[in-house]
């Protein structure tokens, strides 16, 4: 109890009326928030998921959103967040500090993870109702996750992927401060593909576009899929490439077939397939989701291999889109320093991380003071080695 405020947790979204949740920042597209429009925080994805026994107690995420509600009820504030009982699906790995503190004869998991799970997109974690105090409001849930972690005698609360104007209030709680790096497109205002191309150096731009001719040699061409076009044919063959894809990646594909109905049913205008076909049958594709700012691939799957096919349907078809849309950015997800060449530039992610046991806490802090200094030399360090231009790189966006 903090005040007249009340902090509770809701096992599962679906019982959280969507008008609730979307009153939220940056979970609703008509929102006048400041903070844009971020698809996986919706209420559609996130009850999709649970919906479709993709993050559900049997996979190893059982709900646990921290609710802040005022005293007629009204949700003010929240957090997304699961009890889990392994650390797989994440994307950002603490295998190595469960394994150390299970072999002193502590019990890491469960563990409180604070994310959108199996999607590596930094955004808030913190939401908070239009009209109400964001810093005082953001700091109460940020303490609430702490007194929840207490008060269930886990070993740790996990919020992965915060967007960086949330990072103070996490770090004023005294939560651990983590970082990582992605690659992503900055769209620096290209009138179309060739315009981005032209600041790249000769070199690279001369690759970059014979690699493009490439992956559409043996007939292949590419569609865009959104909205009506989302149908249940379309996402069979989809999810057979994820499968197959998946399947070989990771052993076992984390979302269901019945989760790709409910995203094509609930947020068809959100979503957007790049599909290659050769011979008047689709061969691969790859997922995206439309933000208020940006386009955020996810994953994609193919049943025929071909050269550079991978990287055209991946990158350059969402660069073509995000351009055309007039999009500020592509995050590309998780890892791959092979993006750099296609105009990806290195970008810092935030996690922060509270622990309960003084002693973890200690060696946790130590270990991310160090990898940080890492981070952020390699993060430098990549940068100098972009594809652009001397002069005309974009800077990094830290």
């Amino acid at each position: 109890m903090t005040g007249n405020l009340t902090i509770r947790i809701e096992k599962s979204l679906c019982a959280i009326s969507p008008a609730s949740w979307s009153r939220l920042s940056g979970t609703s597209k008509s929102s006048s928030s400041e903070t844009p429009y971020n698809p996986f925080l919706s209420h559609a994805f996130l009850s999709a998921l649970e919906e479709s026994s993709s993050a559900t107690a049997k996979t190893g995420w059982l709900g646990h959103h921290l609710l802040l509600e005022d005293d007629k009820g009204t949700l003010i504030g929240a957090v997304p967040g699961y009890l889990k009982s392994h650390s797989q699906g994440e994307y950002v790995f603490d295998h190595g500090w469960a394994d150390a503190f299970e072999r002193a004869g502590g019990r890491y998991y469960p563990k409180l993870q604070c994310t959108v799970p199996f999607t590596p997109a930094s955004g808030p974690r913190l939401l908070v109702c239009e009209g109400y105090d964001r810093d005082s409001t953001e700091l109460t849930l940020a303490a609430g996750l702490q007194e929840v972690t207490r008060q269930l005698g886990i070993s740790s609360a996990h919020v992965t992927f915060v967007a960086e104007d949330q990072v103070a209030a996490f770090e004023e709680a005294d939560y651990l401060h983590r970082t990582d790096k992605q690659f992503h497109f900055i769209n620096e205002g290209y009138e179309n593909h060739d315009a981005f191309l032209e600041t790249l150096a000769s070199r690279k731009r001369k690759a970059l576009k014979k690699e493009r001719r490439s992956a559409l040699e043996n007939g292949i061409s590419i569609d865009w899929l959104t909205g009506k076009d989302l149908t249940e044919d379309i996402w069979d063959q989809f999810f057979e490439f994820y499968m197959d894809t998946g399947g070989r990646k990771w052993g076992r594909p984390y979302l269901t077939r019945k989760f790709y109905s409910l995203i094509g049913e609930r947020m068809p205008e959100d979503i957007l397939l790049v599909m290659a076909k050769r011979e008047g049958k689709y061969v691969a594709g790859a997922i995206n989701f439309i933000g208020g700012d940006a386009l955020y691939g996810r994953h994609w799957g193919c049943v025929e291999d071909h050269p550079f096919l991978h990287f055209e349907v991946c990158y350059h078809q969402a660069i073509d889109f995000a351009l055309a849309k007039g999009l500020k950015r592509v995050e590309a997800g998780a890892q791959g320093e092979h993006k750099l060449a296609r105009g990806y530039l290195p970008v810092t992610t935030h996690s922060m991380h509270y622990i309960a046991h003084a002693g973890l806490r200690r060696a946790i802090a130590d270990y991310l003071e160090h990898e940080r200094e890492d981070v952020e030399q390699m993060t430098e360090y990549l940068a100098e080695h972009s594809p652009f231009r001397k002069g005309e790189r974009q800077q990094e966006q830290d």
